[in-house]
């Protein structure tokens, strides 16, 4: 593999501002004003494919945002991967938090700062960098189809349709993303687990316009008051969710299979350290990482109403607002969650407010057996470039559309992240670190030598 690494070595600031090219693009995917980036990061994905030798790469519309697709078939006969990535990214609220421009990355200690230097396009464009470099050193061994979406991060409405309306084209073997994470920069990792997601929002109205907070206080509901009352309700002294019928579909995971995880190297002071807490919560009788991995959560992702700008405003708020989202464990069904959470907000909400709750978007959670040949394959790329075998993990975040892969095109997906806790995803001054891009490059090249069947 020393050719391999000579390539990387000699091209490595190439590729990253060629990275930095598409991390410039503000490609917010919530966000209606930046409708024109998504294509313009898509023509970005088209001509990055082409350049690193594609035979071709188109952008494809869907009802929302585009797709772009490439593929290289050096034979019909060969194993197929199918590289699946976004192009989309968070919006970068709270911009004052900042320290850089969240689109001019910045290399600061060894790291990329700026929003998607990790989440998803550091990480997405390792492999085309990967795909770079197996055709320029003359090692590709297996056909490879790029699909790139632009709506993960609002939970990819419109790809399941794309996929439906595609499958001959999508057809693989495999499908590889690299959208998670490693334990430990030293300690390797496969992703063997996501959890599903209900995202949902609660709108509390209770007098017809905003009050004045003396003359009414008392007399009239707060809807800021009622809401948090509510959610306060939610989950109880133990952590457990209280709506009734949110556990009947949870699968108890086996003793043995706990044990396996509680090997995982796992520091719980250097975790209270990184986020800044002094003490730790959850669900009574799991450990920090089976809460996130195993077990489904409850969280108020926002939650608005009255004034909220300078100074003083006594007003008693006419409305009230919360974004709430529910991380469920495979086996949950979240449109089944989805009609039990708005079935329980609207029974406890009392009759001083109108409700409404409306469910965003959602998705399955999956499992992802590990002793498939391309999980192998995955496992002997790892301890090739890290020097140690991974270890499975199953992830608290959600990717809702690897679930939908298997219904709809029935592929497996291999999770073969490089990012850490520390990256600081969907938040300010979100980074990558310089040395997992080069090493997802390197890892993801040693995946492709394995699944195509050579040992040596």
């Amino acid at each position: 593999m020393s050719e391999i690494k000579e390539y990387i070595e000699a091209h490595k600031e190439r590729f990253l501002e060629e990275l930095f090219g598409l991390i410039r693009i503000p490609s917010i995917s919530s966000l209606q004003e930046h409708k024109e980036d998504m294509y313009k990061a898509a023509e970005y994905w088209k001509n990055a494919l082409l350049k690193a030798g594609a035979d071709k790469a188109e952008v494809m519309e869907t009802k929302g945002n585009p797709v772009c697709y490439g593929e290289k078939i050096i034979n019909p006969d060969l194993p197929t991967v199918l590289v699946y990535g976004h192009m989309d990214v968070m919006p970068v609220d709270p911009i004052d938090l900042w320290e850089t421009n969240p689109f001019e990355p910045v290399i600061k200690d060894g790291k990329i700062y700026a929003r998607g230097a990790d989440d998803d396009k550091g990480q997405a464009f390792m492999h085309a960098k990967a795909f770079e470099t197996l055709i320029q050193t003359g090692n590709l061994k297996c056909n490879v189809k790029f699909m790139i979406e632009g709506e993960e991060e609002i939970g990819s409405p419109n790809l399941a349709a794309f996929c439906e309306q595609n499958k001959e084209m999508l057809k693989a073997d495999i499908i590889l993303v690299s959208d998670t994470g490693l334990i430990a920069k030293d300690v390797p990792s496969i992703t063997t687990g996501l959890r599903g997601l209900s995202f949902m929002e609660i709108e509390l109205t209770g007098p017809n316009r905003d009050l004045h907070s003396g003359l009414f206080g008392g007399a009239v509901a707060n809807p800021a008051n009622v809401l948090s009352k509510m959610i306060a309700s939610l989950i109880d002294d133990d952590g457990k969710i209280t709506i009734p019928g949110f556990y009947d579909d949870v699968l108890e995971v086996s003793e043995e299979e706990r044990k396996e995880m509680a090997k995982a190297p796992f520091d719980i002071e250097k975790y209270k350290k990184g986020i800044g807490v002094d003490e730790l919560a959850g669900e009574k009788g799991y450990s920090t990482n089976e809460r996130t991995g195993i077990r489904p959560s409850l969280d108020v992702n926002g939650i608005w109403s009255g004034y909220t700008g300078e100074g003083a405003k006594t007003v008693l708020p006419s409305k009230a607002h919360a974004k709430i989202s529910m991380r469920l464990v495979p086996n949950q069904d979240h449109k089944k969650i989805s009609r039990l959470f708005e079935k329980h907000i609207k029974n406890i909400a009392p009759p001083t407010v109108k409700v409404k709750v409306t469910a965003l978007h959602g998705g399955q959670g999956y499992v992802s057996p590990i002793d498939m040949p391309a999980y192998k394959a995955a496992e002997k790329a790892y301890e090739e470039v890290y020097g140690k075998k991974p270890i499975p993990v199953r992830s608290g975040g959600s990717i809702p559309i690897i679930s939908t892969f298997e219904q709809v095109l029935g592929i497996k997906s291999i999770l073969m992240g490089f990012g850490l806790e520390e990256d600081a995803i969907h938040a300010p001054n979100e980074n990558y670190p310089l040395e997992n891009f080069y090493k997802g490059i390197e890892t993801i090249v040693a995946f492709y030598k394995y699944f195509s069947g050579d040992n040596s």
